[in-house]
């Protein structure tokens, strides 16, 4: 339920948050459409934690649990709205831009932003393993301020 005096997600916010929800087979909670909101409301992707956007729920006056948010995120994700890029054993991102592109992790300020797709270039892969294809190649650059 939102709270009285936390701002209220704009109308075309929400929209596009049920917009971006019906693309999938996922019934439109209030939960993930605030959710929704939150991820896709403004237009643009963006990359998050499940703790950021639980933050952002937060300050949005939204009443969700931390397990709501990584149990919806991983529903985004299954359902094909998003894609998890784990940068390591222990920290995911979720991104909205579900086209495969390289990314950039900021590891002096823990953050991921999108790579320039068009300038990477991967002219060879390991041979596959009998019986096996490739589902996904995902690549991470990891960089750290001069």
């Amino acid at each position: 339920m939102m709270k009285h005096d936390a701002p209220i997600p704009p109308k075309e916010a929400i929209d596009r948050g049920k917009t971006w929800l019906a693309g999938s087979d996922l019934r439109p909670t209030r939960q993930r459409v605030a959710l929704a909101a939150l991820l896709v409301g403004d237009g643009q992707n963006r990359h998050v934690t499940a703790e950021s956007l639980f933050a952002a729920a937060k300050d949005q006056g939204e009443s969700v649990s931390l397990a709501t948010v990584y149990n919806t995120l991983k529903a985004f994700c299954d359902a094909g709205l998003m894609q998890e890029v784990t940068v390591d054993g222990s920290r995911s991102y979720f991104d909205t831009n579900i086209h495969e592109h390289p990314h950039f992790f900021w590891e002096d300020e823990t953050h991921l932003t999108d790579a320039p797709a068009d300038q990477l270039v991967i002219s060879r892969l390991p041979d596959l393993p009998e019986g096996a294809e490739i589902a996904s190649v995902d690549v991470v650059i990891r960089l750290r301020r001069k």
